[in-house]
């Protein structure tokens, strides 16, 4: 078995990160010197994915103009004498094929997986959630690990989970593993957004799955859950209560999800990374620690 799609969803609105969504993408922002979504493909193709199917809707256009090969600026750049700059549109020639099809109504993840299918078929898939990064400069290779689980363990899905402090919970999918304390566990049950007090653990669900076409067939007949939406967990935790295989592993300490959803966290994401350039980030750790002594 050969598992090289991954389907990424982009739909969403970024409400919470206006006014800098009002009329760009979320995962078009800037995270050090790249937008959000470079750093989930180019991940992916670190992965061995060749095919990315984006899930889009309504003022997504940028994400395909960015993907797409712009002879354009190619030309303006050896005609100005800034070919040095080439270097920086490297990602266009990357070995991939992009498919777009479009989530026409916003009725949630499950939805706009869903939105997908007819794309896919009948073969096993990716998705990667297109406003979350793993790890600094996206070098994280849980996908190829996912994969690699999914295809031994014969199993119907494989996530990524990580594990958040408690309080935050309430923010996430949340898996009950049935073995604890394990970097690779099978899931007994999965919570969407529990409260602190009923969350059956700390780890929650990290943006990275693999599914068989399966989850397809359970999208289709889940019922809208919260906030009116047709939920990825509600599905995946009908997958396991019947008999389904679930399978989840841990990221690694030096693969932290950066979740591009909330000024807080992008704030935070931005500043890491740009700290983390090799070439500006050394001046700008110095420049830092002026400025915090200037305020301190």
């Amino acid at each position: 078995m050969h598992i090289d799609l991954a389907v990424v969803p982009v739909a969403g609105q970024g409400t919470r990160l206006l006014p800098s969504t009002k009329s760009q993408p979320k995962e078009m922002l800037p995270v050090g010197r790249k937008p959000v979504v470079q750093y989930v493909v180019e991940e992916l193709a670190l992965s061995g994915i060749k095919r990315l199917l984006f899930v889009t809707g309504p003022g997504k256009t940028s994400i395909e103009n960015h993907f797409d090969l712009n002879s354009e600026l190619i030309a303006f750049l050896r005609e100005t004498g800034k070919e040095d700059l080439l270097a920086e549109l490297a990602f266009e020639r990357q070995n991939l094929d992009y498919f777009y099809t479009r989530q026409r109504r916003q009725l949630g993840l499950g939805h706009a997986i869903l939105c997908a299918r007819p794309i896919v078929g009948n073969q096993p898939f990716v998705v990667a959630l297109g406003d979350s990064i793993l790890g600094v400069n996206a070098q994280s290779d849980i996908v190829h690990r996912l994969v690699e689980e999914f295809i031994h363990s014969k199993a119907d899905a494989v996530i990524a989970f990580e594990e958040v402090p408690r309080e935050e919970v309430i923010h996430y999918g949340i898996a009950q593993p049935r073995q604890s304390n394990r970097p690779l566990f099978e899931l007994a049950d999965i919570v969407e957004k529990p409260s602190v007090a009923d969350a059956p653990s700390n780890l929650a669900v990290a943006a990275r799955y693999v599914f068989s076409p399966y989850i397809f067939e359970l999208l289709q007949h889940t019922a809208p859950g919260k906030g009116g939406e047709i939920q990825l967990t509600d599905a995946i935790r009908v997958l396991i209560q019947g008999g389904g295989k679930v399978i989840g592993i841990k990221l690694g300490a030096d693969e932290r999800r950066f979740d591009i959803g909330n000024f807080e966290s992008y704030f935070r994401a931005f500043v890491e990374f740009a700290l983390a350039d090799p070439k500006y980030g050394p001046d700008l750790r110095d420049w830092v620690r002026t400025l915090m002594g200037r305020t301190s």
